[in-house]
């Protein structure tokens, strides 16, 4: 048994270190496909001689050939270098704007997040147990709504729902002057409540419907029949014995949507004005800065390729048939 679990951990390890490698390799040659780089930016300026274009192609490695560019990108990489951007702050590196950026992002969806994987399984839960009842249609369609509605319209509605009862804009009180520390964490996570909602409204429908699935599928299993035949109630078999077989593809969601509260939710921050790695995202597309979006793509491929291999690691605890 304790062989077989090693060697499931031990794959699932190689397995998530090959895809980095793999995503770090794409990320290097996906953004140098792309039009536009320092050097040509430079073409709507109208005092860039070809001398400063030329010193700039040496600073930032783009003299050299591609494959002596991508050795320098690894071994850069290592040192969490992942250069300077162009536009964004100018001059300033990167991993120090991610850094400050994630530093906002991740409150605001992780509450959300949160919020929604409560809201999403104890909803699908009852809907399973509850199935085709009047609680069940209402939960399944609600959740059906919501999952199909786009995030930047809901968004939307949100802001014209609560702007005039909760700060819609940045961050902060732009006209607060001199907050001490407790009023300003406060008035951050006021700013923080509607994008949240809107995290949650949007993640918690396909949690509902991905649970109610799964117990569904578990509740016509054998051992549920045996554990009814016992005499147990039927609220005593679903939480004894089918939520817990219910997780495995839910343990999955949530690993992705961990994952991607790394990154943000581009549109809803673009809505709300968050300064967070979504926002950092949005202003790189639009003015093409390319070390940056470089970066943002980096952050969010490593946080996904983590948080998957942290669902196969718990799946040796969820699932028994792992060390069968």
């Amino acid at each position: 048994m304790a062989v077989r679990r090693t060697d499931y951990i031990l794959k699932r390890i190689l397995f998530a270190v090959m895809t980095v490698f793999v995503a770090i390799t794409i990320n290097f040659v996906l953004f140098r496909m792309m039009p536009g780089d320092a050097i040509s930016n430079l073409s709507r300026v109208p005092h860039a001689t070809p001398a400063l274009r030329a010193e700039l192609a040496k600073e930032f490695g783009l003299d050299k050939p591609m494959w002596q560019q991508y050795l320098i990108y690894l071994q850069q990489l290592v040192h969490l270098n992942m250069g300077v951007s162009w536009v964004e702050q100018q001059g300033q590196p990167v991993w120090q704007l991610l850094r400050n950026r994630l530093a906002n992002t991740i409150p605001m969806a992780a509450l959300g997040t949160s919020v929604a994987i409560v809201i999403g399984i104890a909803s699908g839960v009852v809907s399973a147990w509850r199935r085709n009842s009047a609680a069940d249609y209402v939960s399944t369609n609600v959740a059906i709504a919501f999952y199909a509605f786009p995030t930047q319209w809901l968004a939307l509605m949100v802001l014209i729902i609560f702007a005039g009862v909760l700060p819609s804009y940045g961050m902060h009180d732009v006209f607060s002057m001199q907050m001490g520390r407790w009023q300003s964490y406060l008035d951050a996570f006021k700013h923080m409540l509607l994008p949240s909602l809107t995290f949650a409204l949007t993640l918690f429908g396909e949690y509902t419907l991905i649970v109610r699935s799964s117990m569904l599928e578990t509740l016509g299993e054998d051992y549920v029949l045996t554990a009814r035949a016992k005499g147990l109630s039927s609220w005593g078999v679903v939480r004894g014995h089918a939520t817990r077989n219910a997780m495995l593809p839910t343990t999955t969601l949530i690993a992705l949507s961990l994952g991607y509260i790394v990154a943000g939710a581009i549109l809803i921050e673009a809505v709300f004005s968050w300064p967070g790695i979504g926002m950092l995202t949005y202003s790189a597309v639009i003015h093409q800065d390319y070390p940056v979006l470089q970066g943002c793509f980096l952050v969010l491929t490593m946080s996904v390729i983590f948080f998957n291999l942290l669902a196969d690691l718990l799946y040796v605890k969820l699932d028994p048939r792992i060390n069968e």
